[in-house]
């Protein structure tokens, strides 16, 4: 939180996120969202939030909660109370509902709906895919239940990006060392008009997918735009080629279970601008 302060941004306030989603921002602000509503997160984090009203998301999911090591009804009552904090759903049983046919993720977000209604009066509108693992499928259905979506891919939400697809810098055990977490916030969105493909579940048929991405004439510098992808399960500098503005990625084999994920970045006049992809991938 010092660092967001020191490095002179403010917070998103997540009640004001759809009214201000599709203008442009001339200044940089952090959204801070929180999955899967743990008590550690009561316990340690809640405290400092709520005495420096520091504005945030509380993804929940419904099937937990209550149960050891998870926060109660009444503490995201709590939590929900204040003016600068907002509930999200997470699922009910945050399983890995992409392994399981489309009916077992829509009667898995339709039964935590049941229990949101019970116990907060409504059902959130913001939406958080756990492990950021989503089909075409789950994005359309989400896309005509909720008005907004995360993933887990990294990057910066920009007024081009699909509001049921955003993504997000995850801060946790594994990426969460300061250095990191100092250079993500100084990161701008790297544009584009159009990615594919639009199905990012990925089994047999479609592993390597065919990558492209089309980006508006007007941008600068998309020369300068390096990959990096983990086909074959090895970081590497991916083979791109760039032609009429299309970017497309030649993998160098398929991605290998249970992600692969490819994250690509420019300098645009000293201004690093980036942007993630993750597919998940099923197993043979």
């Amino acid at each position: 939180m010092e660092i967001i302060t020191n490095s002179n941004y403010t917070f998103s306030n997540p009640k004001q996120f759809e009214k201000n989603f599709y203008v442009p921002k001339t200044n940089k602000k952090i959204l801070i969202t929180i999955d899967d509503a743990f008590q550690s997160f009561y316990q340690e984090a809640w405290p400092y939030l709520k005495k420096n009203k520091i504005p945030f998301i509380l993804f929940v999911s419904t099937e937990p909660i209550g149960k050891k090591g998870y926060m109660t009804w009444d503490q995201i009552k709590e939590v929900e109370a204040e003016k600068f904090t907002s509930i999200g759903h997470h699922s009910h049983s945050h399983g890995y509902l992409i392994d399981g046919n489309n009916d077992l993720f829509s009667l898995d977000v339709e039964k935590a709906n049941k229990i949101f209604l019970k116990n907060l009066g409504y059902i959130p509108n913001l939406f958080s895919y756990p492990f950021g693992e989503y089909s075409k499928f789950m994005r359309d259905y989400i896309s005509q239940n909720f008005d907004y979506a995360f993933g887990q891919h990294s990057g910066v939400i920009d007024l081009n990006k699909d509001k049921f697809e955003l993504p997000r810098f995850p801060i946790n055990e594994n990426y969460g060392d300061l250095k990191r977490f100092n250079s993500i916030i100084n990161l701008y969105p790297l544009e584009y008009e159009q990615l594919l493909p639009l199905e990012k579940n990925l089994s047999i048929e479609n592993n390597p997918p065919n990558f492209q991405v089309k980006f508006f004439n007007e941008q600068k510098n998309i020369k300068s735009i390096d990959c990096y992808s983990n086909e074959l399960d090895k970081w590497e500098k991916s083979n791109t080629r760039l032609n009429n503005r299309i970017l497309t990625v030649e993998f160098r084999g398929p991605f290998i279970p249970r992600r692969g994920r490819i994250n690509c970045s420019l300098n645009d006049n000293g201004k690093w601008r980036w942007f993630g992809i993750q597919f998940p991938i099923k197993e043979n």
